[in-house]
């Protein structure tokens, strides 16, 4: 019999080790025809650097239910759990933990730093697995991988050595984005966009051959006067064009700066005269390469003015923005400044203002044609959308994805951190013959140590110190894990079933899979991408400790139960859209369990006939069936159209509104009837059965736990029955 009170608590942990010792999420393991179609799942590994929190409550829910379901439905189903070495994230936590400690990485040597955060990764990882447990997540642990793995590293490696082959990996000086407090570089999604109130100063330059007269520019950035190398103008601008060709004085140090023509010069900003600062601007670089001038970099990579900078050397950038102000007031050059909202980018994890700045890089070309179709990784991706060989649920991100591979450039991933897989290059720094000068000495030797230059035999030879971009190892997560995990899984399981994550990191993670999975192994990563929104407080605020609506998915875990925390996860979400989520939700659902927990009990009261045998049936009886299998059928529809929403609605109403307040209640005086116990039994079991298999992809610990205790003959000793459709 069950206890009088439902306690999760008791029975959530037992039941999960129940599973595993069964070996219920091993698809090698399950009784079930290897000629049945195949489903899987690639986990979007958590980073292994922290407690996993609400949003990843939201990702394990979703992607359960769909490998429960697929594998009630008889199909071979794979979900591949993992962890994310996370890169610069991680080393950002463990930064600021050392300090918490009174410690500092500049305290060790690079090898100790990278071995301090290893051992936390290890410790972490192994929290992580245990709160994946604890959400009730049905991954099989037996395939579990790392970033950091020796086979994962050897794919990654693999990879970055087919791209330099096929000339869509190069190293060049570029400009990238550089956050001066953590000293690295990021790609453009990785930068964010503020809206701030500045100034737009505009600055007069005077001619050379005519000191009386002058051009004005107009600019937000002063301090990097002392980095120009020339003005510009639109060719097609009136007011300018004849001063093409002329000299003017940079105002600061007095420097001859020629004035030249370009079309990317915008006529409608500011005067319509732009200086370029080569080193320390992204168009003004572009501009500067096509009319062949000099980088002047004055800004170093501290975030303070160098000895090029004359009097701003040693000022850091606000400092040198005041100086400069000064100084151009005091001369008679700064003609006026106005008030200017523009946007600033900054670094997206310390709010840092970006600064463009040149260095050696390596880069993926997205738009460069290669191979025998001649197309691009960015054409592959986009193909792969238009012609549906992967959907994007909902629909309506398919055409962000498009503006946004329209826009794409090209992906820079070193990074000048410790923490990571290292760049596998060498370079030699004589470059004795011509050949070594042709190939500008670099060595891509991934799988060993090179202590003398192929190319020109010199032993002068430097290892690149960057590691590369996290998401450049995670974008090859698909194939790299089903290629180092069990024999023929690659076969078996690649494309992917689904990729379900956040939509926030669709460009960051997604694209860059969908670009990396088919350049690699010719196919598609994934056939369907869900998308799940961000977590919300009940106020539609977004969730953050300075505000103190954070829930802690493990704590109201343990308060209400898991499975009332997945069901408040996933009804009235939609795909794409915010989730809701709040404590009373998840104490509504916690009463919803109980509800279940109370029919249970009164089955077992109630009821000595579980044999599911069935007999004559009245015209009401069998249409109360017909009914029930049309609600079997619209939560099948549901769940193969991914509506996990609506599908759960459906169940909770029909259990609640249809079964227990109107069938139950129907068929009490029934089982007190001699003539009418079996059939009002057989209804009851039937119906309940059922509903304990429909609902156990969105309530697994309750429904196994009921599953057990309720006498079904002939069933299984797990919740392994065949969707009952």
């Amino acid at each position: 019999m069950l206890p009088k009170i439902y306690q999760p608590q008791k029975i959530e942990k037992k039941i999960y080790r129940l599973w595993e010792k069964t070996g219920y999420f091993n698809p090698d393991k399950l009784p079930f025809n290897p000629s049945n179609k195949a489903f899987s799942i690639i986990m979007p590994p958590p980073n292994a650097n922290d407690p996993l929190h609400i949003g990843h409550a939201v990702f394990v829910t979703l992607e359960d239910i769909m490998i429960r379901y697929h594998r009630l439905k008889r199909e071979i189903t794979l979900w591949l759990p993992g962890t994310d070495h996370a890169g610069f994230e991680t080393q950002v936590v463990f930064e600021k933990k050392l300090e918490k400690e009174g410690k500092s990485r500049f305290e060790m040597t690079k090898e100790e730093f990278y071995k301090a955060i290893l051992e936390y990764t290890k410790k972490n990882r192994k929290i992580v697995k245990k709160q994946l447990k604890l959400l009730g997540a049905s991954c099989d642990w037996t395939r579990e991988k790392f970033t950091l793995d020796k086979d994962i590293i050897k794919i990654v490696y693999e990879t970055f050595e087919e791209l330099y082959q096929d000339e869509l990996l190069y190293r060049g000086k570029r400009i990238v984005n550089y956050c001066p407090k953590h000293k690295t570089a990021f790609s453009e999604l990785e930068v964010k966009y503020l809206k701030e109130k500045g100034k737009l100063y505009f600055v007069r330059y005077k001619f050379k051959d005519n000191p009386t007269k002058f051009i004005t520019v107009a600019t937000t950035r002063p301090e990097t006067i002392v980095g120009d190398m020339a003005i510009a103008v639109n060719p097609k601008d009136s007011r300018y064009k004849n001063f093409i060709g002329k000299e003017v004085i940079e105002p600061i140090l007095k420097r001859n700066l020629p004035v030249i023509g370009d079309r990317r010069v915008d006529i409608d900003f500011g005067t319509g005269v732009l200086k370029i600062t080569p080193a320390h601007d992204a168009l003004d670089f572009e501009i500067s390469k096509d009319n062949h001038l000099e980088m002047r970099q004055t800004l170093n990579f501290d975030g303070c003015f160098n000895e090029l900078a004359g009097p701003l050397k040693g000022l850091k950038v606000q400092e040198a923005r005041e100086k400069t102000i000064l100084i151009l007031k005091e001369i008679g050059a700064l003609e006026k400044a106005e008030d200017y909202v523009h946007e600033v980018s900054h670094c997206y994890k310390c709010n840092t203002t970006i600064e463009p700045m040149i260095m050696d890089q390596w880069f993926i070309s997205v738009s460069k044609p290669f191979g025998k179709n001649n197309k691009s990784l960015r054409d592959l991706a986009v193909e792969a959308i238009k012609t549906g060989k992967i959907e994007i649920i909902p629909k309506k991100f398919e055409k962000v994805f498009y503006h946004w591979m329209n826009n794409l450039k090209d992906w820079n991933i070193s990074r000048q951190i410790s923490w990571g897989i290292q760049i596998p290059v060498f370079y030699c720094l004589d470059g004795k013959n011509d050949l070594c000068k042709k190939k500008e000495g670099i060595i891509v030797s991934p799988f060993k140590r090179i202590s003398r230059c192929p190319y020109c035999g010199s032993k002068n030879i430097k290892k690149d110190e960057d590691v590369l971009d996290t998401w450049f190892s995670s974008g090859q997560w698909p194939y790299a894990t089903l290629l180092t995990t069990k024999k023929n899984d690659f076969d078996r399981f690649y494309p992917t079933s689904v990729m379900e994550t956040g939509w926030d990191i669709l460009f960051f993670w997604v694209v860059r899979m969908i670009m990396l999975g088919i350049y690699k192994t010719q196919k598609v990563p994934f056939k369907t991408v869900y998308l799940h929104g961000l977590v919300r407080d009940k106020d539609r605020q977004k969730m953050s400790k300075s505000k103190g609506n954070v829930i802690d998915p493990l704590n109201v875990a343990s308060i209400y139960g898991t499975d009332a925390l997945r069901m408040a996860l996933v009804v009235g979400n939609s795909a794409g859209s915010d989730i809701i989520i709040s404590e009373e939700k998840i104490k509504g659902y916690r009463n919803f369990a109980n509800k279940i927990y109370n029919l249970s009990r009164f089955l077992l009261l109630s009821v000595k006939d579980f044999s599911l045998k069935k007999p004559k049936l009245s015209t009401k009886d069998k249409q109360i069936l017909k009914e029930f299998q049309q609600i079997k059928k619209k939560v099948t529809f549901y769940l193969d159209n991914y509506r996990f929403s609506l599908a759960a609605e459906t169940l909770y109403h029909y259990i609640w509104h249809k079964y227990a307040d109107k069938i139950v209640e129907a068929m009490k005086p029934r089982l007190k009837n001699r003539k009418e116990k079996k059939r009002a039994e057989y209804v009851l079991v039937f119906i309940f059965k059922d509903l304990l298999v429909l609902l156990h992809p969105f309530m697994p610990f309750l429904t196994e736990y009921l599953w057990q205790k309720i006498p079904f003959k002939k069933k299984n000793p797990l919740i392994v029955e065949k969707w009952p459709l």
